[in-house]
């Protein structure tokens, strides 16, 4: 009894797959071509929570000098002034010093159509001496130039210069150009 129960579970089994097999009446047919095989397009790495490091400029022994900092999104330039008018860390402070003031506002920082960068810095704040404007300039001019690298071709042209920044404050307007600047591998 047992054995006619499996021959017919088999049989009725085998019934239902020859007409699933026959698809209903349905003709066969041969592989159509129909172009290219299908292909996977790879796009540049997410860089959601990858840190790069951004030359801040201070001034150890007086003398400007680039102070490496992990920043989110190196190319958004006005978190880059945060930092920088944020003055040195608590580790960078054994050398490090700062002529910029603390700022109670938000700077505004907009990137020309040319070399130029601009900061508008909020209401109160007194003109920068030079070598505040430098350590502004020289962060600026960096962090522009490493913000428009492309991260997957390292070996391609170089990022445009910036040539000056312009610091406007309350009844002040200055520009600062950024070929004096030491290279952060320099300092």
């Amino acid at each position: 009894m047992k054995g006619s129960r499996a021959k017919a579970l088999l049989s009725g089994l085998a019934a239902a797959a020859a007409l699933v097999v026959t698809a209903c009446g349905v003709p066969p047919s041969d592989v159509i071509e129909a172009g290219e095989p299908a292909g996977i397009v790879v796009g540049p790495s997410p860089t959601l929570s990858a840190a790069a490091a951004v030359s801040l400029y201070f001034l150890a022994s007086g003398e400007l000098r680039a102070y490496p900092r992990r920043i989110g999104d190196p190319s958004d330039l006005g978190a880059v002034v945060g930092q920088l008018f944020g003055g040195p860390s608590a580790g960078e402070a054994v050398t490090a010093t700062t002529q910029l003031p603390r700022l109670t506002g938000t700077p505004v920082v907009a990137a020309g159509s040319g070399n130029g960068i601009s900061v508008k810095l909020p209401k109160g704040v007194a003109r920068l001496g030079q070598p505040a404007l430098l350590q502004l300039a020289c962060t600026l001019a960096r962090a522009a130039e490493s913000g428009t690298r492309d991260p997957l071709f390292t070996e391609s042209s170089p990022a445009p210069v910036r040539t000056s920044v312009q610091v406007l404050g309350d009844g002040w307007s200055v520009a600062q150009p950024t070929d004096s600047c030491p290279a952060p591998a320099d300092t």
